[in-house]
């Protein structure tokens, strides 16, 4: 009885903590507060057009981030004049920093870096990604007196961007419905309070689209889609340090390869990457460029082992952009659904996608090709016929699992089919050099 009385007490109290940190009580405590220091004016329609301040909040993942940016162009097209900030994740930076559509890019750490002695409840985590997004409002954001935030993301917010455009004291704040899909409609309960005006379009687009569908939404004008990335001449310069030393010619055949994935199911079988980059290197002598974080390091040096110095493994040695300027050499890219299969479609380069998702999965899952797939140069995207059970709308295992459909024959059939269509072709990438 005394064991239950206590259970009920503790179940009281962490529902009274959810509600302190509840978009609900942001609102509740955080209107009042606004009003008072002047960031809230009564206008119910979005008057785009004379927006003199604004705030893109993307902190999500890399691969989101490159997928944005005609989103950003567009953006700086509609308003020519106005002072335009950008939020990314800390691990995003460089790869915006060069951007000239935007004023300024901040850097937002929406995770809690904990060990495994350190397990605090999910409020206290919670908690602390509010005090840093209320700090970076503070020290960054109430002086600019934004007009607009802008949320870009139509997927489920695990990134707390909804609780900072909040913050911000954006007059206006526009985003995607927590109602889209289920699992938003689950996890982001409560989030529209935090907006002024939402998108309900739940309709299959493409991610690059739904960017879009926001400046439409705000009645802005979309000229043109095409991606686009920033580089420097002290990134070009790195280019040629790392192919130099490797000799070999502009003609001869380099291929990306791109091991890592955010989620371990979206990583295909280094076995098969080995088996991969041994045909490579025998059948075309080819060299084999290695991208990804340091996390993927020892994946390329054991490719490097295998197959010898034919391989240039750069994975977890080169920024991002650093990485782009080498990308813009490569003919082709073999990579899983991850940021470096998006930044080789910006830099012109062919690409072969290894998915996790399965044909028959749900084309709006998270995973879906038709959602998140190679844009804008030839490609081929290759997935498991069929999900393994008990998988069904999409992959959902903790490790390799449905995208083990996807052979190595059936890669090789798809390199050969794309660089057969290469012959007399020349693909122009949109990477654009920055002066420094």
């Amino acid at each position: 009885m005394l064991n239950g009385s206590l259970a009920a007490v503790k179940a009281a109290f962490l529902r009274v903590l959810f509600w302190l940190i509840s978009p609900q009580m942001a609102y509740f405590v955080g209107e009042p507060f606004f009003w008072l220091l002047g960031l809230r004016r009564n206008a119910k329609k979005v008057d785009f057009f004379k927006a003199k301040r604004v705030l893109v909040v993307r902190v999500d993942e890399i691969g989101d981030v490159v997928l944005s940016t005609p989103f950003l162009r567009e953006l700086r097209r509609n308003l020519p004049d106005a002072w335009i900030t950008l939020v990314v994740k800390p691990s995003a930076h460089n790869l915006v920093e060069l951007c000239p559509y935007v004023n300024e890019v901040l850097t937002y750490e929406w995770k809690t870096l904990l060990t495994d002695e350190q397990k605090l409840k999910d409020w206290v985590m919670l908690m602390l990604r509010h005090m840093r997004a209320l700090e970076l409002a503070l020290f960054h954001f109430w002086h600019r007196r934004f007009d607009l935030a802008i949320l870009p993301r139509w997927d489920t917010d695990h990134y707390n961007a909804t609780f900072l455009a909040y913050f911000s004291g954006a007059h206006w704040r526009v985003g995607y419905s927590e109602k889209v899909n289920d699992h938003k409609r689950r996890f982001n309960s409560g989030y529209e309070r935090l907006l002024t005006h939402v998108l309900s379009n739940n309709r299959l687009k493409h991610e690059v689209e739904r960017n879009l569908d926001i400046l439409r939404f705000l009645g802005g004008m979309v000229k043109e889609e095409w991606l686009e990335l920033w580089i420097s001449p002290e990134d070009e310069t790195f280019e040629e340090q790392v192919l130099s030393p490797h000799g070999g010619r502009l003609e001869d055949l380099l291929v990306a390869i791109g091991f890592g994935a955010r989620e371990p199911k979206r990583m295909w079988p280094i076995t098969n990457f080995v088996e991969l980059g041994i045909w490579l290197k025998r059948e075309y002598d080819s060299r084999i460029l290695v991208v990804g974080e340091k996390r993927e390091q020892p994946l390329g040096q054991e490719l490097k082992r295998q197959i010898g110095d034919a391989v240039i493994n750069i994975a977890g040695r080169a920024t991002l952009r650093q990485t782009v300027a080498l990308l813009r050499r490569c003919q082709l890219c073999v990579s899983n659904d991850a940021a470096p299969m998006h930044m080789a479609a910006v830099a012109g380069v062919t690409v072969i996608e290894i998915s996790c998702h399965p044909k028959n999965g749900s084309m709006l899952h998270v995973n879906s090709p038709k959602r998140f797939g190679p844009r804008g140069v030839p490609h081929i995207v290759l997935q498991p016929e069929t999900a393994l059970p008990p998988c069904s709308d999409g992959c959902n295992y903790g490790r390799a699992h449905c995208i083990l459909g996807v052979t190595v024959e059936e890669v090789k059939r798809a390199f050969v089919a794309l660089l057969s269509d290469q012959d007399g072709r020349v693909v122009t990438g949109r990477v654009r050099q920055h002066a420094s």
